[in-house]
């Protein structure tokens, strides 16, 4: 798994980068991570890479011409107007036009080379760490898992250019429901997230099926799945299943502390018994923690 991280303080990711399952997943050469400086794509002399917004209002907006050329310069290939139609200059209804028929990157994208077809980006996402974005879930991490390439980019300050949006990326995503300074602990997030579903990431695999989130949401649009076209991350019907668990209580050695004991049907060896006390207390403690997971049937 590729991954590129666009970002204004790449300083930042020294840390998430070389620790835990990400560094053993970049050592062991199953995850490839590249952070990119943001400012090495603004060609004025002070590298300017926002401005203020147009009709006034606070802070400032990062700017639309470093975000694509940082974009470009790792596809390879540029990125057009979403007006404009391969091959023909003329203006056309967005809205009216059948997008999908287009695979994500074929449409918007031609090369920068004389060949002969534009690359279709169909295995890279193109990720834009945002406030406004789809709610980022583990089923989520697990679409995101199955692609090739995944690319980051961190918004800050009052936001991004909305052509960005628009335009350039194929998945707007936020980490919950609040605000941070930046996308940059939002795109280490996921890179931890989408790392330890990789194929040898773990040394244990049946990890990522026996824990919180391991069942699949019952719908795309509880997921916070995107509905556009150019979703890589979103693209497939999810299978259904009435409802999430958060993950069971664990345990362990000494079977008793501070005179509280380990509950006594983990110690018997039974595992069809361990498996139902397992399944009832996660029921138990998404009920209490979580009861927005469970669905309105139970």
């Amino acid at each position: 798994m590729q991954f590129e991280i666009i970002t204004i303080f790449p300083e930042f990711f020294a840390g998430p980068l070389d620790y835990g399952i990400v560094r053993r997943a970049r050592e062991a050469r199953i995850a490839d991570v590249r952070v990119h400086d943001l400012r090495a794509f603004a060609h004025d002399r002070h590298r300017t890479v926002d401005d203020r917004p147009f009709g006034g209002g606070e802070g400032m907006v990062l700017k639309p011409e470093p975000l694509f050329e940082a974009v470009e310069s790792l596809l390879g290939q540029e990125v057009l107007s979403a007006t404009r139609v391969e091959g023909d200059s003329k203006e056309v209804d967005s809205k009216n036009d059948d997008e999908s028929l287009h695979p994500v990157g074929a449409r918007h994208a031609v090369p920068l080379q004389d060949e002969a077809a534009p690359i279709a980006q169909t295995d890279t996402a193109i990720v834009l760490l945002s406030a406004s974005g789809k709610l980022f879930r583990q089923e989520t991490a697990r679409r995101l898992a199955q692609l090739d390439r995944i690319i980051l980019l961190c918004g800050r300050y009052e936001g991004v250019d909305e052509r960005v949006t628009e335009h350039l990326v194929t998945d707007e995503l936020s980490i919950g429901d609040y605000v941070l300074s930046g996308g940059e602990l939002g795109a280490a997030l996921i890179l931890d997230a989408v790392t330890r579903l990789l194929p040898g990431a773990l040394g244990n695999e049946d990890s990522v099926i026996n824990e919180s989130f391991s069942a699949v949401e019952a719908s795309g649009q509880s997921a916070g799945f995107s509905t556009s076209h150019r979703s890589l991350v979103n693209s497939h019907v999810p299978p259904a299943t009435s409802h999430l668990l958060l993950d069971y209580p664990h345990y362990t050695r000494p079977a008793e502390f501070r005179g509280w004991p380990v509950p006594e049907v983990l110690l018997g060896g039974n595992h069809e018994e361990i498996r139902k006390w397992r399944q009832k207390k996660a029921l138990e403690k998404t009920r209490r923690n979580r009861p927005d997971l469970l669905s309105r049937n139970i």
